[in-house]
């Protein structure tokens, strides 16, 4: 009221709204507080409303029905009390409802003590402090969905366990479904296997909530590519600081994955003087090109019976790099090894 503004004050119960405007009252006796929920009648509420947009009262006391198609610019704070029972995306609605002009808008988040929330509750009110820059709203629509699942396409069932796969696994699923149904070709989904001598690890003390531990390997695990892996880390900064060096090496191991399953390749054993490559019988390697790479004089290439594509660094070569940057040498090759199309 100080900054010349109006305010909000959300609770989505009506039982409870009521009490709730008698103690603000109470406490700010000089404020003109009115009340407005779904069960009004239309009349009534479309006046509370106009009156409030017209400046007659001060605070609005109301449900989330004001979570959309409301513009109010001289709103500039909002209290969600009980933040913990609404939806990570209708927090975001509703936190949009301030901040209209060029008046600096703040959303108070009300909720009981951060230990006896849930982990998904906690979750949502982390994700709403995180996504606060322009153009949030389809990491929010994103991460909810993840989150609290998603229905069917085309069916009447309104939750789903996108949890259990990842919202980026999910749309890869959906992705090959519609691709099946189009007589596309749908190449069978697989896991590449890494071993490399490096720790590369999501310490305790960086991220300390086994929950999103588990969460933040699993999105790492499904990203289909170098970008999507680019877009965690930078996640992962912004919410716990900068990475110690297990977790960037975590982030360098999991940016192979995609070009390795571009291979079709199942497993990668690598350090600073070999990678093997165990190569699926549907990589698009042309055989020819490779039995023409490991035939040459000298050839630091080797194929095994098994299928194994394997390169060797000499022992008295001056450039030291890890088993990560061995194999991102080795996949700079792997192009010119490609099926002609």
């Amino acid at each position: 009221m100080n900054r010349g503004g109006q305010a909000f004050f959300v609770y989505n119960r009506i039982d409870g709204l009521y009490e709730r405007a008698d103690r603000l009252q109470k406490l700010l006796p000089d404020v003109r507080i009115a009340v407005a929920h779904g069960q009004m009648g239309e009349g009534p509420l479309e006046q509370t409303m106009t009156d409030f947009i017209d400046g007659r009262y001060d605070v609005l006391c109301s449900t989330a029905i004001i979570e959309s198609g409301i513009d109010i610019p001289r709103a500039n704070t909002m209290i969600i009390d009980r933040a913990d029972t609404f939806g990570l995306s209708q927090l975001y609605q509703l936190r949009g409802r301030v901040g209209r002009s060029r008046e600096r808008a703040y959303c108070y988040l009300l909720t009981p003590p951060p230990s006896t929330l849930s982990d998904e509750a906690r979750s949502r009110i982390e994700a709403l402090e995180r996504f606060t820059e322009l153009g949030s709203g389809f990491k929010v629509a994103s991460l909810d969905m993840e989150l609290r699942g998603a229905g069917d396409l085309l069916g009447a069932e309104q939750s789903g366990s996108v949890s259990l796969v990842g919202f980026d696994m999910f749309v890869h699923m959906l992705e090959q479904a519609v691709a099946e149904l189009r007589g596309e070709e749908v190449v069978a989904d697989f896991d590449t296997e890494m071993t490399l001598p490096m720790e590369h690890y999501l310490p305790d003390d960086y991220v300390d909530d086994v929950g999103l531990r588990l969460s933040l390997y699993k999105r790492l695990a499904s990203a289909r590519d170098e970008e999507r892996v680019h877009e965690l880390a930078v996640e992962m900064e912004d919410r716990f600081g900068p990475p110690p060096p297990p977790a960037q090496a975590l982030l360098r191991v999991m940016a192979l994955r995609p070009l390795l399953r571009e291979y079709r390749i199942l497993g990668c054993e690598a350090d600073e003087r070999r990678v093997a490559l165990h190569l699926r019988e549907d990589t698009p390697l042309d055989p020819a090109k490779v039995m023409r790479l490991v035939g040459q004089p000298r050839s630091p290439w080797k194929l095994t019976p098994d299928m194994k594509l394997t390169h060797h660094r000499a022992a008295d070569d001056p450039n030291r790099l890890d088993g990560v940057d061995h194999v991102r040498e080795v996949l700079r090759v792997l192009p010119s090894l490609c099926k002609d199309t």
